[in-house]
């Protein structure tokens, strides 16, 4: 007699995605979807850790199952990004979607580069692109701004931890784009004007008085940053004006582009039902938090959402974990144990 099939176990956990250009993150959540579809697994939960326009690459961290749980959290780490300015035009979107607003002759040095990024580094106050997806009188801004309504974006407190010159430009090669000049199509104004400056190719070879069309800078800031408001302030501060032809991320929270995998091999690991191969533990998403080992009885009561005794010396954030299984995200606030996030695992 044949024994029945098995079921396929649920999967939780996060597949980190090297987002391709020109597809928004709503979409590759839809290719992960999709892709368990392919392999078989059962219905679960998916959602993203921090979105990327379309004109921007690199790390997306997707929930799948208990991780979702977890998606806010992602979307409130620090992040890193490489990005080109291409200096001598401001585009109303900040980006190469828009149209052009402003140009400048000015062309800033590597030094002046170099002397000028220290303002942007640690609290800055910057404000947000009118074309954001933040609220403004209950309506999106870029909605708005879409309409042809004049968008007044307040300022807001962020914080860039690292601002650098570029020393990956392996990450970015061949990604860079010219802005879209007025009657032409994208097509045919693609590339960049590379006869001065570094487009995606590093400094080396620079002297500090070469003048620039474009650099490509590193930045390691907090959430809410807007890397293309950032690339516009800098380009000011230089006494010219520019905007951003190259968004790649390159860390999300703990995850980097070393564990990202494309779509062309998400689609393979789905057709060959691989799918929890490249899939990290949901424990993977919460790498800076301690472990907190519970017993059985312990573990029922969180699930429970009951409240346990806690250490006074040990307070914060912390994962509650029976044996391997993780249980909830916890916080010890004083003498008690309260459940932030509890896992059905």
């Amino acid at each position: 007699m044949t024994a029945p099939d098995t079921a396929p176990a649920r999967l939780h956990g996060w597949l980190i995605i090297d987002k391709p250009l020109g597809l928004g993150s709503t979409q590759v959540v839809s290719a992960v979807k999709r892709a368990l579809r392919e392999a078989g697994l059962p219905k679960a939960k998916v959602g993203h850790g921090g979105t990327l326009d379309p004109l921007a690459t690199g790390v997306l961290p997707v929930a799948v199952g208990e991780a979702t749980k977890l998606a806010g959290r992602m979307l409130d780490s620090d992040k890193i990004y490489d990005f080109t300015i291409q200096f001598g035009a401001q585009t109303d979107t900040l980006d190469l979607e828009g149209a052009v607003i402003a140009t400048s002759d000015v062309r800033p040095t590597l030094a002046q580069v170099e002397a000028v990024l220290a303002q942007f580094t640690g609290p800055i106050e910057q404000a947000p692109p009118a074309y954001s997806a933040i609220k403004v009188d209950g309506q999106r801004a870029y909605d708005l701004a879409r309409a042809g309504e004049q968008v007044e974006m307040k300022l807001r407190a962020v914080t860039v931890h690292g601002l650098s010159l570029s020393v990956r430009p392996e990450l970015v090669e061949g990604l860079s784009f010219s802005f879209e000049e007025e009657g032409k199509d994208r097509a045919s104004t693609s590339s960049a004007r590379t006869d001065r400056g570094i487009e995606a190719h590093g400094t080396e070879g620079l002297s500090n008085d070469t003048h620039l069309d474009s650099i490509t800078l590193t930045a390691h800031v907090s959430k809410g940053t807007y890397i293309r408001s950032l690339a516009r302030d800098i380009a000011l501060a230089l006494g010219t004006v520019g905007h951003v032809t190259m968004l790649r991320r390159v860390k999300a929270g703990p995850f980097t582009l070393d564990q990202a995998i494309s779509l062309d091999i998400l689609g393979d690991a789905g057709k060959g039902r691989a799918i929890a191969q490249h899939m990290l533990p949901l424990t993977a998403g919460l790498d800076d938090i301690p472990a907190l080992h519970v017993t059985s009885q312990q573990a029922m009561a969180l699930r429970q959402g009951r409240i346990l005794p806690g250490d006074p010396r040990k307070q914060g954030l912390m994962l509650a974990a029976e044996g391997d299984t993780p249980v909830a995200l916890v916080e010890a606030l004083g003498p008690e144990i309260r459940v932030v996030r509890g896992f059905n695992l």
